[in-house]
């Protein structure tokens, strides 16, 4: 399953992308508008991007879990080396340093995660402050050529603007695509 980045120029576009997508038998639970306007999208009945769409919850989760798990690696290490409790710490001690402190790390990164944009969408922060819509759909193998050729049939102002792999992966990159048909937009630079 790929995640498809389709910048709408206004509402009234998302909704018509939005119907058309329901049309060609997308759920709606694989599709996500990011909008600075999120009463007009729920006017309109097109499907709100959420926290792990919008925040970048997961990957920073993921990052202060690491960075806790070696920091409490390092902990268990001192301990042993300075021997605070004794020569005869159970191994039962070390593995709950660890484990705190990774637990710790995790939890300091989603806070950290809550506060910050999810980095996917940073290169489109611009524009959806400009009052334009970013359409996530998520289809499948053998629905993408669907979608595509009934967006570019049907809804010329909004072209591809990108490719994910898939958006839940935190670390995977954002492919941006040559299709878009508003580069003046923001969302896609030639050059």
């Amino acid at each position: 399953m790929r995640c498809l980045y389709y910048p709408a120029p206004t509402l009234d576009s998302a909704r018509h992308i939005a119907a058309d997508l329901r049309a060609l038998g997308v759920k709606d639970s694989f599709l996500h508008a990011i909008a600075k306007d999120e009463a007009g999208l729920k006017q309109w009945n097109i499907p709100c991007g959420n926290y792990l769409e919008t925040l970048d919850l997961v990957r920073d989760g993921f990052i202060g879990s690491a960075i806790g798990f070696f920091t409490g690696l390092i902990g268990v290490e001192l301990l042993k080396l300075f021997e605070p409790f004794g020569p005869a710490v159970p191994g039962s001690v070390y593995f709950a340093t660890v484990a705190v402190a990774t637990l710790f790390g995790a939890w300091e990164g989603g806070l950290t995660g809550i506060a910050t944009e999810n980095k996917k969408l940073a290169k489109f922060h611009g524009d959806i402050e400009a009052g334009r819509c970013l359409i996530l759909i998520y289809a499948f193998q053998e629905q993408e050529a669907a979608v595509r050729e009934m967006l570019r049939a049907r809804h010329p102002e909004a072209g591809l603007a990108a490719i994910d792999q898939h958006f839940i992966n935190p670390f995977s990159a954002v492919r941006r695509h040559a299709e878009s048909a508003r580069p003046e937009a923001g969302f896609l630079q030639r050059g």
